[in-house]
């Protein structure tokens, strides 16, 4: 599920774009971010990651890394989620949605096959829809796609989805399920898929290594070989950059180190877009975070500007809400609960907390959590409010939090765009239970126009920012530096996923 950085797999939680003709498979999504010219079409590329998989089943917890490596890259979904956040044609050749906007029918592009050789057929996609929606599934699709009435294949090349309801979001949605073999094994260490690149050797702890697919149905990537090298902190993901370990990092996180870049034309450093926004999330339905002026209270006691200054130096940006500005139902929020120590105290008095309180703050041990977290404790202390915190490891996070909702509060990031949605399921981990919000979200799902949609997601967007669900610390930069060697790159961090086959090594 995608939607903490680190512990879950690929993607909580998204919605509807306008659907194009797809490019021919694995090119065309990459924005050319250096250079030009003669490339090594049998080149290896190396990419520095701090997010290793967990496993390499997106339905299995296998976290931000197995996104990042094998989305696109590996594995391909009937639609495709561009590096500029546009959906295309991928798999579906094409699909025709009935009248009343309840059944749909794609019909799947001829001469695909797998990475063990079996021809892709309508059978493989029901059975990866299916796998995306069981019971045991922990993909940030299972809820989205619950919306799945029944799933038909009239013939090989076609599927025919009926819905129970309206659903929007659907095609958008499907960009985010792997088509994988109906027959595959062990998914969490092994893949059969249909993208440009096949696994080639995962080593826990180290890398793993994608290799040019010779069999693939499009076009077939820039460079022979893709590895993704595996890092514990930014500084040896830095240092491997300096010694050409790495050609590119996927995700710059020490902005202290980025001057040693900027001025070496060795190198490039570019700011895309970023989805991702740090979360302290309340839990909506323990005390004393019941009670909406608490929410205020914390949120307004918490200087975002200067954490985002501490954290990112000059990058990034600050967040009032879910929203990032790539959303179509974006409104800058910072104003609301902004940061007002005076206010802060008036509504902790307000709620019977005058002398405060304590509570305990359950945070990921890797960066920039504990840094975050340490900041956040100073800041209450100020308006009496004492914070004690209790780092956790990501799988513990999972199971403890997002699993059990056993906490008052967390520090948590999420990655995906389009997931405001998730506020109105009074069943998420966070416990936001606001049945006009719940209505809102359910009705802009079942829109008839992306219009009436954005409209009433405005009001999602403005109601969960007045109420504090949760407080949006602040929007991520999406930093990528990469050696002026090699071009092709992806630019912006949608949903962690880091397309490899259009990068050029010269």
């Amino acid at each position: 599920m995608n939607l903490p950085k680190k512990p879950l797999s690929a993607g909580v939680l998204t919605v509807a774009l306008a659907v194009t003709l797809a490019a021919c498979g694995g090119s065309g999504g990459n924005n050319n971010s250096s250079g030009g010219g003669a490339y090594d079409k049998n080149a290896t590329v190396n990419i520095g990651s701090l997010y290793e998989p967990q496993n390499l089943d997106n339905t299995a917890g296998g976290g931000q890394g197995v996104t990042e490596a094998l989305n696109g890259n590996v594995y391909e979904g009937l639609f495709k989620l561009t590096d500029d956040g546009k959906v295309d044609k991928l798999l579906a050749r094409d699909y025709k949605v009935s009248p009343d906007g309840l059944t749909y029918t794609f019909t799947l592009r001829d001469g695909v096959k797998f990475h063990s050789g079996k021809a892709l057929t309508s059978k493989d996609v029901k059975y990866s829809l299916e796998k995306v929606i069981a019971p045991d599934s922990q993909s940030a699709r299972k809820s989205n796609l619950e919306v799945i009435k029944t799933i038909d294949t009239p013939d090989a090349q076609t599927v025919k989805v009926t819905l129970k309801q309206k659903s929007i979001s659907f095609v958008y949605n499907l960009s985010y399920v792997w088509i994988i073999n109906d027959q595959a094994k062990n998914l969490k260490t092994s893949e059969d898929g249909t993208g440009p690149y096949k696994l080639n050797k995962w080593t826990r702890g180290s890398a793993l290594s994608l290799d040019r697919f010779a069999g693939y149905w499009g076009t077939a990537t820039t460079n022979k070989q893709a590895v993704f090298h595996y890092y514990k902190d930014a500084t040896a993901l830095n240092n491997a950059l300096l010694t050409n370990a790495v050609d590119v990092v996927t995700s710059e996180q020490s902005p202290d180190a980025l001057d040693q870049f900027k001025s070496n034309q060795n190198y490039k450093v570019t700011d895309g877009n970023s989805t991702t926004k740090l979360l302290l999330a309340f839990n909506d339905k323990a005390k004393p975070f019941t009670d909406v002026k608490v929410r205020q209270a914390v949120s307004s006691a918490i200087d975002d500007k200067k954490l985002l200054e501490s954290v990112w130096g000059g990058y990034g940006k600050q967040i009032g809400s879910m929203v990032p500005p790539t959303d179509p139902w974006y409104e800058d929020l910072t104003k609301v609960n902004a940061y007002d120590t005076a206010k802060a105290k008036k509504l902790l008095k307000e709620a019977g907390y005058e002398k405060g309180f304590s509570f305990t703050l359950d945070t990921p041990n890797y960066d920039p959590h504990p840094t975050a977290a340490t900041f956040i404790k100073s800041q209450l202390a100020k308006v009496g409010i004492t914070v004690k915190i209790n780092t956790i490891t990501p799988d513990e996070w999972y199971t403890k939090v997002y699993k059990n909702h056993d906490f008052t509060a967390t520090l948590q990031e999420h990655v995906n765009d389009r997931d405001v949605v998730w506020y109105g399921n009074p069943d998420f981990y966070w416990g936001y239970d606001n049945k006009q919000v719940t209505q809102w979200v359910a009705d802009a799902e079942k829109a008839s126009t992306t219009q009436a949609q954005t409209e009433l997601l405005k009001k999602v967007n403005r109601k969960t920012a007045e109420d504090a669900a949760s407080d949006w610390l602040y929007l991520y930069p999406q930093i990528v530096v990469a050696s002026s060697k090699v071009s092709g790159y992806p630019l912006n961090g949608l949903n962690s996923q880091f397309f490899a086959y259009d990068i050029k090594k010269g």
